[in-house]
């Protein structure tokens, strides 16, 4: 992706009432982590992230201390995290430990360094506040979210129930890739033991069946990044892929009994966590052969989103976290961000006269790209297609799953390309059929919208664009009249094939 892409998506989130950027720094019982976020909002966008693989964790579930040389260097990287914050001029700093720091003998001692090393107080959570806000971070990266999150860290696994904006009562297990493999002496077999006695006393699990499970953590991200490798995927997104129950739980199997060296990509994991793999793959497996979800879905959101998420107002938690990023992404790059409100509307009114089926979500899809179909416009008109399918496949959205960027994505390409065609065949694998006739539909009439209305706005408003029966017409009002081109007609005859109806361009109040 380019500079100029990048510095775009930096901006996804800005909204004129964000004061300033936020700092999380996270200690976990592997990684310490920080991440530095735009500002408070509903789709807040990272602006810096680092982590350091410290491993604090090691070893206490055996001795009931920290690793010694985990402190150290968990100590150094807050120090110069410290020192990152207020070169970025960040006020706000949110520092919380997790399992490791709340189990070990020496917690409070280390929790007293870290929190002169960082400069703020550093928060202990309980093992139920620690599940608690990585409910709040699925809801927050998830539209409509149902099921339960497992949160898997280095030291414990969180469990909650989520449904809508709503979370239950989460548990801490200490089953975490570290505590699990102190705990079984790098045995897997025992692992396997200890996980499954483990989660069979979880009845949170008997609600699961035919759910998601929502993957949390570094651990389990490494894994079904090595999925995607194995299936040579087309996206490089994370948040949001999906894998069905039966091939998580056949593909967790094959990494507890394959040295993690072995596999394909394994490069892509960072060497200090490959050692954890396998002990995540069995907490996995067990947790699909317990509760029998119909799916796994990986969230890059997690405890840390969740702490942001919790901080909103009401009304702000029940924004759309799509829209809201789409809505900025448009506000920053259109050539007139008053035409794509224009177009949702001119749209919104274009499908209810044809009376087509739409569902709540196909309308939320159509709105975000609406929302995004000028945000390329400075390309080079013979590459927008090409960084169309850039832009929406790999933006760093959420409240999107995989197939909804790539309807958004051809979209937008058959828009430049025109509806007929061969656009991407590894984005069109991702969506079903009906996606893609819906996705050449909205290219068809934005092909008409931007013709006439040049990207402006307050033109659509003037140019209904209605259905009967058997006609589709377009009015001009006369000061308009002399849009009335050949290009026009050719292209509402188009859409008028496309739907079974006689093109009608007439000219009049």
């Amino acid at each position: 992706m380019n500079l100029s892409m990048t510095k775009l998506f930096a901006n996804v989130a800005a909204r004129p009432e964000t004061k300033g950027p936020v700092a999380v720094v996270d200690i976990g019982s592997n990684s310490v982590r920080l991440v530095v976020y735009d500002g408070l909002s509903r789709a807040p966008t990272p602006i810096f992230n680092e982590k350091s693989l410290c491993a604090i964790g090691h070893g206490v579930a055996t001795t009931g201390e920290l690793s010694p040389a985990g402190v150290e260097r968990a100590l150094a990287s807050l120090r110069r995290f410290k020192t990152l914050i207020t070169i970025m001029g960040v006020e706000d700093v949110y520092a919380i430990a997790t399992a490791a720091a709340r189990d070990a003998a020496n917690g409070p001692t280390f929790i007293a360094d870290a929190t002169a090393a960082i400069g703020a107080p550093v928060n202990l959570l309980s093992g139920r506040r620690e599940a608690e806000l990585s409910g709040f971070g699925v809801i927050s990266g998830f539209h409509d979210p149902d099921g339960v999150v497992a949160d898997l860290g280095g030291g414990s696994l969180e469990l909650i129930e989520v449904e809508g904006r709503k979370v239950g009562k989460g548990i801490s297990l200490p089953l975490g890739g570290l505590s699990l493999m102190d705990a079984s002496d790098h045995s897997l077999r025992a692992a396997v033991k200890i996980a499954r006695e483990s989660l069979e006393k979880v009845k949170m699990l008997n609600e699961l069946r035919g759910r998601t499970l929502y993957a949390v953590g570094g651990t389990w991200r490494a894994l079904a990044k090595l999925h995607m490798r194995q299936r040579n995927y087309f996206l490089s997104v994370m948040h949001g892929y999906v894998i069905p129950a039966r091939e998580a739980a056949d593909f967790a199997g094959l990494i507890e009994r394959v040295n993690a060296e072995a596999l394909v990509a394994v490069e892509s994991v960072a060497p200090a966590r490959r050692p954890l793999l396998a002990y995540g793959a069995v907490v996995l497996d067990e947790l699909i052969r317990r509760a029998r979800p119909k799916q796994v879905a990986i969230s890059a959101a997690g405890l840390r989103e969740g702490l942001l998420y919790e901080r909103l107002s009401s009304v702000e938690r029940r924004q759309d976290p799509l829209l809201v990023a789409a809505r900025a992404l448009n506000e920053i790059n259109a050539r007139s961000p008053g035409h794509a409100q224009d177009l949702i509307a001119w749209t919104d009114q274009f499908m209810q006269s044809a009376k087509f089926d739409e569902s709540g979500e196909e309308r939320r899809l159509r709105h975000a790209a609406c929302l995004l179909a000028d945000v390329n416009w400075r390309a080079h008109p013979d590459y927008r297609s090409e960084q169309s399918l850039n832009v929406i496949a790999n933006a760093a959205f959420t409240g999107i799953d995989h197939p909804g960027r790539c309807f958004i994505a051809l979209a937008m390409s058959y828009r430049y390309l025109g509806i007929d065609a061969d656009v991407n065949p590894q984005i069109r694998a991702l969506v079903s059929p009906r996606m893609i006739d819906r996705a050449r539909l909205l290219a068809a009439i934005t092909r008409v919208a931007y013709l006439m209305s040049a990207g402006m706005a307050d033109v659509l408003p003037r140019t209904p664009m209605l259905c009967s029966k058997a006609k589709l017409t377009l009015t001009l009002p006369q000061d308009f009249a002399a849009l009335a081109s050949d290009r026009l007609y050719n292209r509402l005859k188009q859409l008028g094939r496309l739907i079974g109806r006689e093109a009608n361009l007439l000219i009049g109040e």
